[in-house]
């Protein structure tokens, strides 16, 4: 037994919210003195028992060892309590540490000199202990020390773990800085289930809706007997003078044998040789997890085989309406594994993470997926189990409330956790056309009234395709708020290129105002989801849809900060660029269609010059229609690059670097890429628009045509201390952009403000002449809404007072 003398304090972090889950694992690992705290929980042991729980625990996060806590009062106390402990018996010999401090007190208000002053103590202690310093590495220590600030006390503590224990060896780099929340979700949601003994007692286990496998691996792994960190070859205790290395080797020795074991009850001792690479026995297999999208079957096979898991898992291509034939397959290969173990048919849990951070639940693939899960629930074997990962919403959909409900994580790792332990109730439906024909589709609904919505969608669609084939019309706006429950734009995308036949939706929210209830107008947008697919005729995969809410300063969208999707499709025949998921607009405005087109024919044998520019999409008309040159200005890096493939997917080849800061209008100055096709050439400038026109009126720089498209407002950090308001600023840049015109020359303005007014006396003082066309640059398929921007061509009309001025 471990003596009193040599018991160490340690803290296991977690998702808030898991604690209490966390504290029973821990009690279920032979942990005894275990104490759920916010954030984690405290537990007692000898140094074998961190090890354990590093090797074993699905749910902790990182596992410390606490080494003191001191006065942090100020940076002399905390240097002082800091230099005062043990270090020499914390740290092994020639241990390369770091120091990471969270928290910040009335005198310690900075993290990193927090950080610093620690540093500092642990190696005057080492320097006068050992007669040496410790070496800092801070990308890869052997010794992370964790400092918390908590008012005028601090909690010093090493990091037995390193990287998160939530990093599974099966995640690869490119699964992204979110995979390991999905990790932690997904345990947390098994344990409430009370995964490890249902499986061990021959229950079935159902994701309809896998997305990376994640859930699947997990189970397999509770199945398989595996622990989570058995193949992990980087552990934070390296560091630590306490790790007893024998220890260790044992505990892997036991993790192996357990694991084989495991491998030979589910797959028999043959099968087990081979679980690595062989695809698992359809006719035994209980654990199964089901896609329509051919890119997250490939991601979650490759997770199993990572896992060392393939032929315990099974993960099948399967459309919506083809699951039950599966789910079917599953309950026979429940009911063999029952007859083996003498228990008789055993049911199901049936579970989904339908929001793992990085996608939206409201995207119309998870409410396809969330209608799955509650389809797979309604046919799962009596007696069955069913939990949820997302935003809270299934309650709703189940039509009866959670066993259980716990809300979990915090920021992108926010979610609910919900249990149910019995099957859903009767959905509402409603019956929409099949447009391929044949007979009517039924799609689950939360309000029948939304078959409305589909009458009204249907509708113009009809009229809308029509027009857009006989007009050469490839991406355009089908409805906008049309009824006004159901607020939101939908556009449709034809695919170009390589997406060549394929159709694409985008669906973007209107924030609701405050007099609907926010729960009424979430279940409203999920039956927009819902029955867009099934109207169009398009994969719910290839629908996207984006919440519009207004960020503070009133003009600017917030991110929808999605996971992006980027394809192609084509306007007047010229190939474009678009992501449809991974910001708030998709790089093409479309209200401009006509103001685009009408800047290219005007464009023919001019000086193009593209101001506020985005994408460049209205250079790639001036370019194709022969300008004898195009200039392109953005502030946004992002956005000069995506231009640049616009104009070399459309033959205009790039040439030259963009990635310089700033970018100035005179001759040879860096912040342009320029590209060239005949006789054109076509340069892209970084800089901020507003400076930049100055700096090209000192140049003298001219062109014949100026489009220019500022945003409503913005308030970029690399604009320094200014912002931009549309309404406010548009005369003085109207009056700079009318000095770089040419004899003759013009300017199109357009803005999207809706209550827009130009300042015409200001304008006419400078010798400025401002003409409204807004009227006809509204495409066919705004006309619902003729506000949805504004448009003005804009001349020198030089007076001798704006001559002088000039």
């Amino acid at each position: 037994m471990t003596s009193k003398k040599h018991e160490h304090e340690f803290f296991a972090t977690c998702l808030p919210g898991v604690e209490s889950l966390l504290s029973d694992e821990l009690h279920g690992l032979a942990v005894r003195k275990v104490r759920p705290l916010v954030g984690g929980a405290a537990f007692y042991g000898s140094p074998e028992t961190a090890l354990r729980v590093c090797l074993w625990s699905r749910l902790a996060g990182r596992v410390n060892v606490v080494v003191g806590r001191v006065d942090a009062s100020d940076a002399g106390a905390l240097y002082a309590g800091v230099r005062n402990l043990a270090w020499e018996e914390v740290l092994a010999e020639r241990a390369s540490i770091a120091v990471r401090a969270n928290g910040v007190n009335g005198e310690l208000r900075n993290t990193q000199f927090t950080a610093l002053k620690v540093k500092d103590a642990v190696c005057d202690r080492l320097a006068e202990a050992r007669g040496a310093r410790p070496d800092v590495d801070a990308q890869a220590p052997d010794a992370l020390i964790e400092v918390r600030l908590r008012d005028d006390r601090a909690t010093i503590a090493l990091d037995l773990s390193g990287a998160s224990l939530a990093r599974r060896s099966y995640l690869r780099p490119e699964d992204g800085p979110d995979a390991p929340v999905a990790v932690a979700q997904a345990a947390a949601l098994l344990a409430a289930l009370g995964a490890p003994e249902r499986l061990a007692a021959g229950w079935g286990f159902l994701d309809p809706a896998c997305d990376d496998g994640i859930l699947l691996c997990e189970a397999a792994g509770l199945l398989a007997d595996q622990a989570p960190g058995l193949v992990r070859d980087r552990w934070g205790f390296a560091g630590w003078a306490r790790f007893d290395a024998a220890a260790w080797d044992d505990l892997l020795a036991e993790a192996d044998d357990r694991l084989e074991a495991g491998l030979a009850r589910v797959l028999g001792a043959e099968g087990a040789a081979s679980a690595t690479v062989d695809a698992p026995d359809q006719r035994t297999v209980r654990i199964v997890g089901l896609s329509a999208s051919s890119p997250a079957v490939a991601r979650a096979r490759g997770h199993l085989r990572a896992a060392g898991l393939r032929a315990v898992a099974s993960v099948e291509a399967v459309a919506a309406e083809d699951a039950d034939a599966v789910e079917e397959r599953l309950v026979r290969a429940v009911e063999r594994t029952g007859a083996a173990l003498g228990v008789g048919a055993a049911p199901a849990l049936v579970v989904a993470n339908v929001a793992p951070a990085g996608r939206a639940e409201d995207d119309a693939r998870a409410v396809a997926e969330q209608a799955a899960c509650v389809a797979a629930a309604r046919r799962a074997p009596a007696g069955s189990r069913f939990g949820f990962v997302g935003a809270g919403g299934f309650s709703t959909r189940f039509r009866t409330p959670a066993a259980e409900r716990i809300e979990i994580g915090r920021g992108r790792a926010e979610a609910v956790l919900e249990r149910f332990d019995a099957p859903p109730c009767e959905p509402a439906a409603i019956a929409v056309a099949n447009p391929a024909g044949g007979t009517e589709l039924s799609v689950e609904v939360n309000d029948a009234a939304s078959a409305q919505f589909a009458s009204r969608l249907r509708k113009v669609a009809r009229e809308r395709r029509k027009w857009a084939a006989r007009e050469g019309v490839a991406c355009y706006r089908l409805y906008d708020g049309d009824l006004p429950e159901y607020a939101c734009a939908i556009d449709l995308y034809e695919g170009a290129g390589d997406a060549e036949g394929i159709l694409y939706a985008h669906v973007a929210e209107y924030a609701p105002p405050k007099s609907v209830n926010p729960d009424v107008a979430r279940a409203r947008f999920e039956d927009v989801l819902a029955i867009v697919p099934a109207v169009l005729g398009i994969r719910p995969d290839h629908v996207f849809s984006k919440a519009r809410l207004r960020a503070r300063g009133g003009g600017q969208y917030r991110d929808a900060g999605g996971r992006s999707y980027v394809t192609h499709t084509s306007e007047d025949g010229l190939v474009c660029e678009i992501d449809l998921g991974g910001y708030l607009d998709t790089g093409i405005f479309l209200d401009h269609r006509t103001t685009r087109e009408m800047v290219g024919k005007m464009a023919a044998g001019k000086r193009f010059l593209n101001l506020f520019a985005y994408t460049g999409v209205a250079t790639l008309h001036a370019a194709a229609a022969g300008a004898a040159s195009t200039t392109t200005v953005d502030l946004s890096q992002t956005y000069l690059d995506w231009a640049a493939r616009n104009l070399e997917a459309n033959g205009f080849a790039a040439e030259g670097d963009a990635r310089v800061e700033g970018g100035r209008a005179g001759k040879g100055r860096g912040g342009r890429k320029a590209a060239s096709r005949g006789q054109g050439s076509h340069e892209l400038v970084r800089a901020d628009v507003v400076r930049w026109v100055q700096e090209a009126r000192r140049g003298r720089r001219t062109w014949d045509l100026i489009f220019v498209d500022p945003p409503t407002f913005s308030n970029s950090k690399a604009m320094g201390r200014r912002t931009w308001d549309v309404q406010r600023d548009h005369a003085e840049l109207l009056i700079g952009v009318s000095r770089l015109l040419a004899k003759d020359g013009l300017a199109v303005f357009s803005c999207n403000l809706r209550g827009f007014k130009p300042d015409r006396e200001a304008l006419a003082k400078c010798g400025v002449a401002i003409e409204d066309i807004t009227a006809s640059t509204i495409p066919h398929d705004f006309e619902r809404n003729p506000r949805i921007h504004h448009c003005y061509l804009v001349r020198r009309a030089v007076s001798a007072e704006a001559e002088a001025d000039a």
